[in-house]
């Protein structure tokens, strides 16, 4: 939802998510967080802001990987696989198990829709994010 994106520019200039997320030296503003979430050019991604108890506090997109993306990843062209990718944008809410609540919800949702799959590529050295993958049956 387009007023959604004021706590997307929040959290994408705050330099302890931006450690994790896009990089320090990539803070957006409103330009660049139109350009990247907002975009008609995804159809096939699926955008939602995370609350807990009613608190905006993260992003999550889903959707499903195209066949040459899928060859990439080493699946078949014919196997549903879905990718996602997800962050908590308020510090606060860090290390609450937020993340992999988040996580498994999604990983339920997506295999309902059918995915055999499902794929993220977090950061090698954001050992925080992995270790919630792992936590959620990533390998």
């Amino acid at each position: 939802m387009p007023d959604d994106a004021v706590h997307l520019l929040k959290w994408l200039s705050d330099e302890q998510v931006l450690a994790f997320y896009e990089g320090r030296d990539r803070p957006h503003d409103a330009a660049l967080v139109q350009e990247h979430f907002y975009s008609t050019d995804a159809e096939n991604v699926t955008r939602c802001l995370v609350c807990h108890e009613a608190v905006p506090v993260g992003y999550l997109q889903f959707y499903p990987l195209d066949p040459a993306t899928k060859e990439a990843y080493g699946y078949a062209k014919d196997t549903i696989v879905y990718g996602m990718d997800q962050f908590i944008g308020e510090p606060a809410y860090w290390n609450r198990g937020i993340g992999a609540d988040l996580v498994q919800a999604v990983i339920r949702y997506v295999h309902q829709l059918g995915a055999a799959v499902v794929v993220m590529d977090p950061q090698e050295w954001n050992k925080r994010a992995i270790r919630c993958y792992e936590k959620c049956g990533f390998r």
